[in-house]
């Protein structure tokens, strides 16, 4: 077991190297030194230009595009900080991008969720740090422990900051995996609540049914874990609109951003969408939604987290 007295080490693997800086500017420590290399035959090395011996190692990775090479990094941190006698490692994933895959839904898949926590204990991983899984119940695919930070007091200040009178609103869950998320901003905004009954039909497609709840001349917050094509945040942002929803905000966790996202973001009909920094999104995606998206900084959240988990304090309290 790793002593208290054990220098409180932090790394960043390549995929989230701007949240790594901020979590250690929070934490008052240096960014520790390392670099990974990528040979001709695309194969890659990590080093550590530093003493790992008996420290409490933390790695900062988001499985964000390109997700293999993000998973395998880390795997090849995790792998070289215990060679180097580290105490223990922590693996910090802010975004767990495999929780999609928790079930097998469909015949002859991969629960890839339930693989990719295998081969990072498998590398040595004494503890997972991380934020808003996609399902919760990945948690339990997990031997080590895992803490499971949620951004949902992130969330609500923002909306309160945007909007004065937040409680006059209503928050609305896109679907019914949602509702509980929705219904705890909800509490904390002590506004409305309602959602949207919908189908999914693929990955990229998604048949909505109806809306449970009154939005009409309401501002509106949508809530969801994360954005990544945004088809169902157009669908959602419509159907409130058509039931008279006043003004749309949206905030959520995880801003992918992938394919068609940015275009579909410049050309929708709402206030702001906001998404916290656990995925990197560039400058350049920013300005392509025609200044309607927002990074909201969960680094000092990460930075209690691990100041708590070095020292042996509690990490719910961050969440009341």
């Amino acid at each position: 077991m790793t002593s208290r007295r054990s220098p409180l080490l932090v790394f960043s693997g390549q995929s989230n190297r701007p949240l790594a800086q901020a979590i250690c500017d929070s934490l008052g420590v240096p960014l520790g030194r390392s670099r990974t290399e990528k040979f001709t035959n695309d194969n890659l090395i990590v080093h550590y230009e530093e003493s790992l011996r008996e420290g409490d190692v933390f790695i900062v990775q988001s499985f964000s595009t390109p997700v293999s090479d993000a998973i395998m990094e880390l795997m090849l941190m995790i792998d070289a900080a215990k060679s180097a006698s580290a105490g223990r490692v922590t693996a910090v994933i802010p975004y767990y991008s495999y929780a999609r895959s928790d079930k097998k839904d469909s015949p002859r898949i991969s629960i890839a969720g339930r693989l990719v926590a295998d081969l990072l204990q498998e590398a040595g991983a004494d503890r997972v740090l991380t934020m808003t899984l996609h399902a919760p119940q990945v948690h339990g695919f997990f031997k080590v422990p895992v803490d499971h930070l949620s951004a949902d007091v992130v969330l609500s200040q923002h909306f309160k900051k945007c909007v004065p009178d937040a409680h006059n609103g209503v928050v609305l869950a896109p679907d019914a995996g949602s509702i509980k998320r929705a219904s705890q901003i909800a509490r904390r905004l002590d506004s409305g609540l309602a959602m949207i009954d919908k189908e999914r039909l693929s990955d990229t497609e998604v048949r909505p049914r109806a809306l449970i709840g009154d939005v009409d001349g309401k501002t509106v917050f949508i809530v969801d874990d994360e954005i990544s094509t945004a088809g169902s945040l157009v669908e959602t942002v419509n159907i409130a609109r058509s039931m008279g929803a006043k003004d749309v905000y949206v905030a959520v966790t995880h801003g992918v951003y992938s394919g068609p996202a940015i275009e579909r973001i410049a050309a929708l009909d709402v206030t702001q969408v906001a998404s916290c920094n656990t995925v990197h999104v560039p400058q350049s995606k920013v300005d392509g939604a025609g200044g309607k998206l927002a990074v909201l900084d969960v680094a000092p959240l990460f930075a209690s987290a691990i100041a708590n988990i070095h020292t042996g304090a509690s990490v719910s309290t961050l969440f009341t």
